[in-house]
């Protein structure tokens, strides 16, 4: 039979649109800061342990603020919720654009992390809007906003930065989020939780469907699914190689492998490009495999830490003069680094109840942001420990020590993972099966 549409909630062509431009003017203004480092660095005559806690102080507040996102996107409207935490990005950029000093320059950064974890409703949404079996390349094709707004700071600290300067970039960085506020409140709607579930298909639209809600009682359910505990668990490492090279590749290309600006945006734009195409790849992967079996998400994720960590290892240690192997080879990493994410973030909806998706995925960014935070303060305290020590390439050693080791035990979590993520699928399909009929006799 066919699906009856719904006005209020069919054209996911604007949402996706809406939520593609959210996250990547975000993610642009999130990660600017890392290409303009050095202007930034010069200004205060930062160390790289001084540099490090940047990021840091971010996370450790975007760490805090996920179960408070969580919580509120499972109670109350994530639309206007999202457009709160849009305004709340472009307000917190614009102190970050006025700070004196630099401990006011960190405490207006750390401010940013507020709006930074309120990711888990829009993928809640997303889950809403849209059925299991493609929810990964949904997924996939949002986060390739992570590296193109990377890119875009990229090319924006090195054509217009150094001769406005960083906090006049802010300042228009800032000023888009308070206009995509407007937007996200005026047209992204919410919708009944779990209307897009298969098991649920014949009572979308029935008023006891929008009667299942947040309980904290649920809460336990979560965290005590096995496949999400080692989930949660691999999140915590599985993000340190991300914010390693994001707050110190540039430094390394510039300072140890002495690459001038215009080496840096040769070799950076084409490996960002590639990394931008894994997501959607990694996703589409994943659901193929999915539908194949319901452990195929995990081994897309988990070939895809294993592989990354083999090709970052060859990467960097490709001689400084070899610059065209050096390239090529960053490449073929960049394009693996990211086939887990679109997973992990199916994976987590794929066992958990609709209104608790939201809790479930701000858990997992909760505990991922807790390692987050340490990965740059880490990586700057090893690499200045290594430059102490008269190594020649401290920051390449520190990535390489950082990304390696972890990725590893992301891939054994991965592998533990995927001995209990089939029980777990069957029983939220089982639980909805139950629902449904709950629902249907009453009519």
């Amino acid at each position: 039979m066919k699906e009856k549409r719904n006005p209020k909630y069919s054209n996911k062509t604007l949402l996706i649109v809406i939520f593609f431009a959210f996250m990547l003017l975000h993610q642009t203004d999130k990660l600017l800061i890392n290409p303009m480092g050095d202007l930034i660095i010069n200004e205060f005559g930062l160390t790289d342990t001084q540099w490090g806690s940047v990021a840091t102080a971010a996370l450790i507040v975007g760490s805090i603020c996920y179960p408070v996102w969580g919580y509120l996107y499972d109670r109350y409207s994530r639309g206007k919720l999202l457009a709160l935490a849009a305004l709340i990005w472009g307000s917190t950029t614009w102190l970050s654009a006025i700070a004196p000093t630099f401990p006011l320059f960190v405490a207006s950064r750390a401010t940013t992390g507020i709006d930074d974890s309120s990711y888990p409703g829009l993928y809640s949404l997303i889950a809403d809007y849209f059925v299991p079996k493609v929810r990964g390349k949904i997924y996939g094709l949002l986060q390739l906003t992570m590296p193109l707004g990377y890119m875009i700071g990229l090319v924006i600290s090195m054509t217009v930065a150094g001769g406005i300067g960083w906090r006049k970039v802010f300042y228009v960085t800032g000023g888009l989020g308070v206009l995509l506020s407007l937007i996200i409140f005026l047209f992204v709607k919410d919708i009944p939780r779990g209307r897009s579930e298969p098991e649920l298909a014949d009572v979308k639209d029935v008023p006891e469907l929008q009667k299942f809600h947040f309980e904290w009682s649920k809460v336990k359910d979560v965290v005590r699914k096995p496949s999400l505990i080692f989930m949660y668990l691999q999140g915590f490492f599985g993000v340190f190689p991300w914010n390693t090279i994001v707050a110190f590749i540039f430094l390394y290309l510039g300072q140890e492998r002495g690459y001038s600006d215009t080496q840096v945006l040769l070799t950076m734009v084409p490996a960002i490009l590639i990394l931008a195409l894994g997501y959607p790849v990694g996703g589409m992967v994943g659901d193929y495999f999915f539908s194949k079996s319901k452990k195929g998400r995990v081994y897309v994720a988990m070939v895809g830490v294993i592989l990354g960590a083999i090709f970052l290892y060859f990467t960097l240690n490709v001689p400084l003069e070899n610059t065209t192997l050096f390239a090529i080879l960053l490449g073929v990493t960049a394009l693996f680094i990211p086939f887990a994410s679109p997973n992990v973030t199916s994976i987590v909806n794929d066992v958990t109840l609709p209104e608790m998706r939201s809790t479930a995925t701000a858990i997992q960014y909760f505990i991922e942001s807790s390692g987050a935070a340490l990965a740059p303060l880490l990586t700057g305290i090893i690499s200045d420990s290594l430059r102490a020590a008269g190594n020649p390439y401290p920051r390449g050693t520190a990535i390489l020590i950082i990304c390696t080791t972890t990725w590893a035990l992301c891939g054994i979590f991965f592998f533990i993972t995927s001995k209990f993520i089939e029980k777990d699928v069957n029983s939220l399909h089982s639980s909805l099966q139950q629902r449904a009929q709950a629902i249907t006799g009453k009519k």
